[in-house]
């Protein structure tokens, strides 16, 4: 029991610094090889700064090295983020100075190689990334300049509000929205896991205790929106980024079109965070929406950070050449200029460009992605209706993504087209969906599909990988149920996302409207007009709204139709081989050998029992 005790008081002796240190070189022996730990001290080495012989990176240099764009403002961002993590695992010392050792804990985080030695995932990390991000500050100000607030709808017309008095503090709060209700103290209480796991390697777990008690409690702290705004965009842009890729070559693709279309989708991500007029995004809003609509939303940084890991000044293959001839080694040549590489997208759509693939990629592994994705479809090119659509997307043997976009209709029908189409469907009892910070009445949807295309009858498509999604003018991912397996179908009848297949027949007494599943997309036989139905109360094929939770209906008009397939060259050869075989079929259908041998034919008939044998073996009369 004393020996207990002794242990105890020699671990409250430790001080956090030498802890820190302690740590930094654990992280240096269990998750880097020699040669990427002579890498990461040459690349911190040739770029850092002295003062009071103490090396340190600043801003600008952090910023340089990784090659941010000025043009989206996101310097200071991760600049703020790297100041926090190089604290780890004592949030009280944040924001740290970039040493050595404190860089070398903020490549391990951002990296995630922690995993050789701590046994915690990526919800432990996203934490990590809230605290870094986030002010403790309920008057939320903003590192930079705080956001236009007015710019904010709540779902609907945008003209009412609910508006709440606590604490002397007045905040709005569009109704019908969950995400950023106040959660329990019990809930947002939970400790940093992450943090006890690097410490609890270190037999310190009570100075970790120690100094939580000086640490602000998570649920009081938010992360101000134009900062978060300013980080997606960045991570749009980095988000094929590989660890061996030239940073230089995205941002020199930042054309004043592209970041205004950078921000386009930012906003809709954003908007799935904040659906009310706040400064701020919370924590229970953050670690709600992440894991369900974008969790692979960090996996940019990862290559990002690796490149400490990888210094110019280091020729290995120069030094192994004259280490072993004996001779000093030649002056460095000329370097070879970057080889090309195969685009990321070898042909833009109209819905899908590079923001929307990124967009993709938060939610969808970016190895299906980036330089695998095929046009199959576009009904700008193919014409829209269902024999175009399955003659360019059937016999395609591996994964697709299906995106439509198009504008709300109005309320009452315009046209008989429009009334053709309203009378078709159940009659509209739910509002229009929230329109985020878009102006327009532009909304996205879209399907990933795991399995092949194939016309239904009797049963479904799809598997538990199928997801249906929105991505303008709110992001946001349904994912699967095993209520029923209704993923998807393909008819005469149009093309249906969370609906069983269409009867074949009306049934006497049964109405005969389409019947919509509670969360489901529908395109109708003429692929002219959709309707997505988001019932919050759930029980069909697909997951009800993680933030949104009310009922809404968005019916529109279909202006793009594309379906994209995800392979290479090898799923595109067995399509076109497929294809070519049913070709041949046909031809040779067509080339049966009917009408040249006259009683063969009728013999071959009457086998068949379409013509009396008996009547016609004699020939028949001509009375």
């Amino acid at each position: 029991m004393g020996q207990g005790q002794s242990t105890e008081q020699s671990a409250r002796n430790v001080t956090t610094e030498q802890l820190s240190h302690e740590l930094a070189q654990h992280w240096a022996t269990k998750c880097f090889t020699h040669l990427e730990l002579t890498h990461f001290k040459d690349v911190f080495r040739s770029l850092a700064d002295d003062q009071d012989s103490i090396h340190y990176w600043k801003e600008e240099t952090l910023c340089r090295f990784l090659v941010i764009p000025d043009a989206l403002g996101s310097g200071a961002v991760i600049f703020s983020m790297a100041s926090y993590l190089a604290a780890f695992p004592f949030p009280s010392l944040a924001p740290s100075i970039l040493t050595r050792e404190t860089m070398l804990t903020v490549v391990v985080l951002m990296t995630e190689r922690y995993g050789k030695v701590l046994k915690k995932g990526k919800a432990d990390r996203n934490k990590l990334f809230f605290r870094s991000l986030a002010v403790y500050d309920r008057r939320m100000s903003s590192v930079q300049e705080k956001p236009d607030l007015g710019s904010f709808q709540k779902p609907g017309d945008g003209n009412q509000e609910n508006t709440a008095i606590a604490g002397g503090e007045i905040s709005t709060h569009p109704a019908g929205f969950a995400i950023d209700e106040p959660a329990s103290e019990e809930e947002e209480e939970d400790d940093d896991e992450l943090s006890l796991a690097a410490l609890e390697s270190l037999d310190a777990i009570e100075v970790f205790k120690n100094d939580q008690k000086a640490d602000t409690k998570i649920n009081h702290a938010q992360v101000p929106i134009d900062n978060f705004r300013r980080l997606l965009t960045f991570l749009l842009v980095i988000a094929p980024l590989e660890s061996q890729d030239n940073l230089s070559k995205y941002a020199e693709s930042l054309t004043d079109a592209r970041i205004k279309g950078l921000r386009r989708v930012a906003d809709s991500i954003l908007w799935s965070f904040t659906p009310e007029q706040n400064a701020g995004i919370s924590y229970h809003a953050f670690n709600s929406i992440i894991p369900a609509s974008l969790p692979y939303l960090f996996d940019g940084l990862n290559p990002l950070f690796e490149h400490f890991l990888f210094s110019k000044n280091i020729d290995l293959s120069r030094r192994r050449k004259s280490a072993s001839d004996g001779t000093s080694s030649p002056p460095p040549t000329a370097q070879i200029p970057d080889t090309p590489v195969e685009p990321l997208l070898q042909r833009e759509g109209e819905i899908l460009d590079l923001n929307i693939l990124s967009q993709l990629s938060f939610f969808l592994k970016g190895s299906n992605l980036f330089r695998r994705l095929r046009l199959l479809y576009s009904g700008g090119d193919a014409g829209f209706s269902i024999g175009s659509f399955e003659k360019k997307i059937l016999n395609w043997r591996a994964p697709s993504i299906l995106l439509v976009s198009g504008s709300r209709l109005p309320a009452t029908p315009q046209d008989s087209r429009q009334r053709a189409f309203a009378e078709m469907l159940p009659p509209k009892r739910y509002p229009d969906g929230a329109s985020g910070n878009s102006k327009s009445n532009r909304v996205t949807f879209g399907c990933f599909l795991n399995v092949p295309w194939k016309s239904t009858h009797k049963e479904a498509i799809g598997d538990s990988d199928t997801l249906l999604f929105q991505l303008e003018p709110i992001h946001e991912v349904f994912r699967p149920s095993n209520i029923n397996r209704d993923y998807a179908t393909l008819t005469r009848s149009g093309i249906a996302f969370g609906i069983p297949p269409a009867r074949a027949k009306h049934v006497s007494g049964l109405s005969s409207h389409v019947s919509l599943g509670p969360v489901s997309l529908m395109l109708d036989e003429s692929l002219e007009y959709g309707v997505f139905t988001h019932d919050s109360a759930g029980g069909g094929s697909y997951h009800p709204s993680k933030a949104r939770k009310y009922n809404w209906q968005d019916r529109f008009e279909i202006d793009s139709l594309e379906v994209w397939g995800c392979g290479g060259d090898e799923e595109a050869e067995r399509q076109r081989a497929a294809w070519a075989f049913e070709e041949r079929e046909a031809a040779a259908r067509k080339k049966l050998n009917i009408g040249k041998d006259i009683e063969a034919d009728r013999a071959l008939l009457a086998m068949a029992g379409l013509l009396d044998s008996e009547k016609h073996m004699s020939g028949g009369s001509m009375a």
